[in-house]
């Protein structure tokens, strides 16, 4: 059973957990990387964006047997607090009885992943600076070079896991062949980060267990704590326009930006200046493909199949998943690789292109829609609905982050729920008796008629 050679593209999130469930059950894997082992070299600053683990990204580390590891690293953000330019906070808890996202940072998560791919070298073997060049699909063979070295080699594969992220040496090579669909799409936002320092004795210097959010309308900044009390901060502006990174750029610019949109975190970010100035500006592009798989031994896997935008804390999640899944079936069918990789990618394909709508469609709703009330009022109907009748509605961010419902499930759902809710906030009185039981009614009503 456990002969074929299987070779893993990255060694990233996705790769690294593919690894250790592909090892655990003895099987011979091979990951390549191209960058060099981020244990022993210095990561750059300002690129990292920090993940939010939700219940898919758990249960995938659960089959691993890595959750206890995983949670020393890990802070519960149970709610949105949500900053206006007065400094005023309000706040929107994410769930109900507990429900938390959980703030991780992601070299911290992949070390640990690597770490745990390592345990047994008998069955897993990292080859880091090793680029894919090419990716011979009939003779099933690599060709790769040394990124220290030049020095190029052929490896050669029973089966190819392609999870080499968003710019992916496989997926490139798929895109050569007949009907393979491909779009890659750039927004019009780009992202810097910046770092907030801990306070006195090493203690956060904003409320810790909550994401923070600046909507800003056409942009947003967000905040996510770390372990060491510092806060990983992400603004997320547009290239071009009247607020952009091309209008923002000396000191004085700077300077008015934060006065007039960010004035409480001048103080809390005193070098906000030179982070602003000499951080990296990064792109955010999504990708939808298919299908994922080349006959019975080839397959993508999280990002190289399905890169997102990061707005709804779901990549890392939706790759996790990928890893889970994909594992799930291969021991259900007896580890049949060549049945289950053409039935894994057609059955997720679809949970890959609704995914990268719903993190499209909550970009909006985190950069404008959180500082609307009437928004945060449909929010507080529906929260109540769901805790009165939690079996007959629950609402699309629970479907997404704290189940393992389907995406593209999950999507048409939400859509069907804007429906009713449109209806609900209608309602004449609704700002008034927004949690009486007629509202409550009205909205179970209708989720027994609207399709």
């Amino acid at each position: 059973m456990n002969q074929k050679r299987i070779v893993i593209a990255g060694a990233g999130l996705v790769g690294s957990l593919t690894a250790v469930l592909l090892g655990r059950k003895g099987y011979k894997v091979t990951v390549l990387e191209r960058r060099p082992d981020m244990r022993s070299v210095q990561i750059p600053a300002g690129r990292s964006i920090n993940l939010a683990m939700s219940n898919r990204g758990w249960r995938a580390l659960e089959l691993a047997g890595l959750t206890e590891e995983v949670r020393p690293i890990a802070i519960p953000m149970y709610k949105r607090t949500m900053h206006d330019e007065q400094k005023n906070l309000t706040y929107q808890p994410y769930g109900k009885d507990g429900e938390a996202i959980y703030s991780v940072s992601r070299g911290l998560l992949n070390k640990l992943l690597l770490n745990a791919a390592e345990r047994d070298k008998e069955d897993v073997e990292i080859l880091f600076n090793k680029r894919i060049t090419d990716v011979d699909l009939d003779g099933q063979v690599l060709h790769i070079r040394d990124e220290e070295t030049g020095q190029q080699q052929e490896i050669r594969y029973d089966i190819l896991l392609g999870a080499d992220g968003a710019y992916s040496a496989v997926r490139n090579r798929l895109m050569f062949n007949d009907r393979f669909s491909y779009s890659q799409t750039y927004i019009e936002h780009g992202y810097k980060e910046l770092h907030m320092p801990p306070g006195p004795g090493g203690k956060h210097l904003m409320e810790v267990e909550t994401l923070h959010i600046w909507p800003r309308g056409e942009y947003m900044m967000i905040a996510l704590p770390n372990p060491d009390g510092t806060f990983t901060c992400t603004l997320f502006f547009p290239w071009e326009g009247k607020e952009s990174f091309a209008s923002v750029q000396t000191g004085e610019e700077i300077d008015e930006l934060f006065r007039r949109r960010f004035p409480d975190l001048i103080d809390l970010i005193p070098d906000y200046r030179e982070q602003f100035r000499h951080n990296p500006t990064s792109s955010l592009m999504y990708v939808k493909c298919h299908p994922w798989n080349h006959k019975g031994n080839v397959l993508l896997l999280g990002d190289a199949a399905h890169a997102i935008v990061p707005f709804y804390g779901q990549g890392m999640n939706a790759g996790f998943e990928d890893a889970r899944i994909f594992t799930e079936m291969l021991e259900e069918n007896n580890w049949d690789f060549e049945k289950v990789i053409p039935e894994f990618a057609e059955k997720q394909y679809k949970n890959g292109h609704a995914v990268a709508d719903l993190a499209m469609r909550n970009f909006v709703e985190m950069r404008d829609l959180t500082a609307d009330p009437e928004f945060l009022l449909r929010k507080k109907i529906e929260r109540k609905v769901h805790e009165k009748s939690p079996a007959e509605w629950v609402p699309l961010y629970s479907m997404v982050t704290f189940r393992e419902t389907g995406y593209a499930e999950a999507w048409a759902e939400g859509l069907r729920q804007d429906r009713i809710m449109e209806q609900v906030m209608q309602m004449p009185g609704i700002h008034e008796n927004w949690d009486s039981d007629a509202v409550t009614d009205l909205v179970l009503s209708l989720n027994k008629t609207v399709k």
